[in-house]
């Protein structure tokens, strides 16, 4: 059996945001994929001969943005972490943002 990985209540500041920074690497080379294979499509296509690739780009685009948003998530919780504001505690708002 292995061993669990760390939640976030056990780690420390400083491995959180070091694990953000790697999921945000890994989100960024995941999208310049999807932005290089969505430019390789785009040229292959021949209206001419019938040639489409209309959903694979379709779905590559839908993948660099939620890539995107992903990456801003880690962002902001990376500004959070710096700040020094606990993700769990704070203040009950009834499910507002503000």
């Amino acid at each position: 059996m292995t061993p669990s990985p760390k939640t976030a209540e056990s780690e420390s500041p400083a491995e959180a945001i070091i694990r953000c920074e790697a999921e945000m690497a890994g989100f960024t080379a995941e999208r310049d994929a999807c932005v290089k294979r969505c430019r390789e499509l785009l040229a292959a296509e021949d209206p001419a001969a019938g040639v489409f690739h209309a959903a694979e780009i379709f779905r590559l685009q839908r993948d660099k943005l939620r890539l995107e948003v992903e990456m801003e998530f880690r962002r902001k919780r990376i500004n959070r972490i710096r700040l020094g504001y606990d993700e769990n505690a704070g203040p009950d708002t009834g499910g507002l943002a503000f």
